[in-house]
């Protein structure tokens, strides 16, 4: 039966464990130790700002998941895992950050009961919730099984999204779009960025009328005039001056699954270089969509948007896109797919897209970005916020 707070039935989960059982299989993994809380959620339902302690969802062969990790945490997991009680497993208080004791120890035991001490366990090498310590504690309390980098098998099984899972980015594209609203309606000079970045929170969090807004992976990233020629700044209290471009780069967010989006804002007489600019990329970005559909790959789209940028002046060194879905912090992005040269990843309908061709000039910076989902014929824009560079004043 369905827990009241998961965000899926139980059949999609279904769905969400076959297809990594599959990749399980083609790998020869027997048991797949998940520590990312994206993945550990698309698995199971579970939901819970947990993960700076030691946490994971064990996925054998058969059967239902496990769900492993502090005792406390175990009591959230009733609340929004699919499984039953007796699939939910916490480890005692003293494991938490103990230097005497590593809560891997436990996962060992769990693991050794449940498959053996020879297994060939799959773990998430390179994640940001894995550490070396955890693997070295896992190698040493279970000497007998072989170890194999599991990194990103289950991000790439959340590549094409379910019309559930659409549904969600639908809810969350209709709050950034009113979160931008917001700020053109709010912004003005002499006001405190800060004071801002408030309102941006305040919209975000109520969401629309039909979607209550989720907390983002990533703090609203928001400079303005020299800030603004560097990506990943946040705020401070210094209050918005004319004459500068101000830049946000801000998520709707519905039960964890995001819909990133960045429009620039400029206070006053707009310079002729960010008029050129905001021609340029929006351009590019025509020509990208063109290419946004089935059958055709990641690089496909970022060779369109960069010789569309460069015959224009312009030049982008990074990624122009990147896949997006559910996330927990530090990250709104899945990690899996990018638009750059290279990436030879086929698009397939269901796939989802922050296609983000962000340039840094001189002296400020220009981001017009949009969420995008791949259909069974084209590329579709999630949202319909207005495709400029906005001005007030």
């Amino acid at each position: 039966m369905k827990n009241a707070q998961s965000s899926f039935s139980p059949q999609e989960y279904a769905a969400h464990i076959a297809r990594t059982r599959k990749a399980m299989q083609e790998k020869e993994i027997e048991v797949l130790v998940v520590s990312d809380p994206s993945n550990m959620a698309w698995l199971t339902g579970y939901d819970g700002w947990s993960f700076y302690v030691h946490q994971a969802v064990v996925l054998t062969l058969d059967g239902p998941p496990l769900w492993w990790g502090r005792a406390m945490d175990a009591l959230g997991a009733k609340r929004t895992v699919f499984m039953d009680e007796n699939h939910i497993y916490g480890y005692d208080d003293t494991f938490v950050q103990n230097p005497e004791k590593h809560p891997m120890e436990d996962l060992s035991r769990l693991i050794s009961d449940a498959c053996g001490r020879k297994a060939r366990v799959g773990v998430e090498m390179d994640n940001y919730y894995f550490s070396a310590a955890a693997f070295q504690s896992l190698e040493t309390n279970i000497p007998g099984a072989s170890f194999l980098d599991a990194t990103g098998l289950v991000n790439w099984q959340r590549a094409t999204k379910s019309e559930a899972e659409v549904a969600f980015m639908r809810k969350a594209a209709a709050i950034v779009e009113n979160m931008h609203r917001v700020i053109v309606e709010k912004a003005e000079p002499g006001l405190r960025k800060n004071e801002l970045v408030a309102e941006i929170y305040h919209a975000a969090i109520t969401g629309t009328e039909d979607a209550w807004g989720d907390y983002p992976a990533i703090v609203p990233l928001t400079p303005s005039g020299a800030n603004a020629t560097a990506p990943h700044l946040t705020w401070d209290d210094t209050p918005l001056t004319t004459g500068e471009a101000n830049f946000f780069e801000i998520a709707g967010v519905y039960r964890r699954y995001h819909c990133p989006q960045s429009r620039t804002l400029f206070l006053g007489h707009v310079p002729q270089k960010y008029i050129e600019a905001e021609k340029a990329v929006l351009e590019a970005v025509a020509a990208g969509m063109e290419q946004i559909k089935p059958g055709k790959l990641c690089e496909d789209v970022a060779r369109a948007f960069n010789r569309t940028l460069n015959k224009l002046g312009f030049e982008k060194d990074s990624r122009c896109g990147y896949s997006i879905g559910l996330s927990y912090p530090p990250d709104w992005g899945e990690r899996t797919m990018s638009f750059r040269e290279g990436d030879k990843t086929v698009l397939a309908p269901g796939m989802t897209f922050h296609f983000m061709p962000a340039l840094w000039l001189d002296d400020g910076g220009l981001e017009i970005t949009e969420p995008v989902l791949v259909t069974d014929t084209g590329a579709e824009y999630l949202c319909n916020t207005p495709r400029c560079l906005t001005v007030k004043g």
